[in-house]
Parts: structure tokens; C-alpha cells; sequence
């Protein structure tokens, strides 16, 4: 995966859905960027950082599942300049994980080890995020049927504003590079 720098917010808050200078180019959402790169560029106040640590603790736990391989869709007002355009803080971050499972592992056995990964309210209330889960297993059609229906709704704020989202690796690898330390301070401006 190519990844790119994340884009700066555009005048409505949102990342804009492609590249203004060559809006039929290859750079658009899903933007592929690296994990670091996005826990780097959202700090930037107490309650997203408890968001961002609360998201590493849900990749601990799809890791300790055993899902390893695939990559993660990240969305919601968690990317978007929520505390500029609505005057408040994100309350989660709403993810989708799209996992290949490991060698003779089933989707069932996964679930039945981690039956909390479906659990929707329990994710949110302990890790904050809204998180669904997508297996790249699935046949041809039905793995295309799931990717269009996240892309169609996470393409469009409830306005109808255009926006992009980002895609990350769900490589473990990753997370230690990418762990908040516990002395990040943030300005008043919003800047770590």
C-alpha cells in the first residue's frame, strides 16, 4: 500500500474526498496512511487522545483474536473539525475492519474466543469506537456488496458535504510505533 500525507480539512471540516488538483487522480479516500501518522496528526486534545488510546486497545484486542492481516477503514466526526463546525468534542471513532483470518481459523472460532467484538455498545462504551467488522473471505460479491455499502455512507456527511476518510494497515507491528506517550500535552489551539 502507497500510503499518502493525510489532507488538511477543507472550509466545511471534513478531509476533502479527493485531490482538488486532479479530482480523477489516484489520491482519494480511502487515504492510506500510516498508523503513527494518523494518531500523530488527531491528538490534539484530552478527549480524542482517550479516543486514540481506546482505539489501540481495540487493536489489541483484534489482535489477540488473532486478526493480524487486512487494513482499517476510519471515519466519522473523530476526522472531521467537529470542535470548529459544531462546537463540541467527537465521541468515538467509527471504524471498519476489513480482516483476513489466520490459516485454518474460522470467522465462528474467532468469535466464539472474542465474542465481544460484535458487541457494539460494549466496543464503544470501553474502547470508544463504533466498530464493524468485514471479512475479505467472503465471496467475490458479497465483499464487494459490504466495501460499496461503507464507502456510499462514509463518502457523505447527513448534509450531503462531500468527505474522505482514511484507511490504515491492521498490522501489529504498527502500534507500539504508534502508542501515545503519556506526556503528550496539547496547546489550547489544539496543537500537541
Amino acid at each position: 500500500m502507497t500510503r499518502v500525507v493525510i489532507p488538511t480539512w477543507n472550509a466545511s471540516g471534513v478531509l476533502p474526498p479527493v485531490s482538488a488538483s486532479a479530482p480523477t487522480g489516484p489520491e482519494r479516500s480511502p487515504y492510506p496512511v500510516s498508523l503513527s501518522e494518523f494518531m500523530l496528526r488527531f491528538a490534539t486534545s484530552a478527549k480524542r487522545q482517550q479516543i486514540l488510546n481506546g482505539f489501540l486497545q481495540y487493536r489489541a484486542l483484534l489482535h489477540s483474536a488473532g486478526l493480524n492481516s487486512g487494513f482499517q477503514w476510519l471515519d466519522g466526526s473523530f476526522l472531521e473539525n467537529i470542535e470548529i463546525t459544531e462546537a463540541r468534542d467527537p465521541n468515538d471513532l467509527d471504524v471498519v475492519t476489513f480482516f483476513s483470518l489466520p490459516a485454518g481459523v474460522t470467522q465462528q472460532q474467532v468469535l466464539a474466543a472474542q465474542p465481544s467484538l460484535t458487541d457494539r455498545n460494549h466496543l464503544k462504551a470501553t474502547y470508544h469506537v463504533d466498530a464493524f467488522l468485514v471479512s475479505l473471505g467472503q465471496r467475490g460479491p458479497e465483499l464487494v456488496e459490504r466495501s460499496v455499502y461503507w464507502y456510499s455512507i462514509w463518502s457523505h456527511r447527513r448534509d450531503a458535504t462531500w468527505k474522505g476518510f482514511l484507511q490504515i494497515d491492521l498490522d501489529p507491528a504498527d502500534d507500539q510505533l504508534a502508542a501515545l506517550p503519556p506526556s503528550v500535552s496539547v496547546s489550547p489551539g489544539g496543537s500537541p
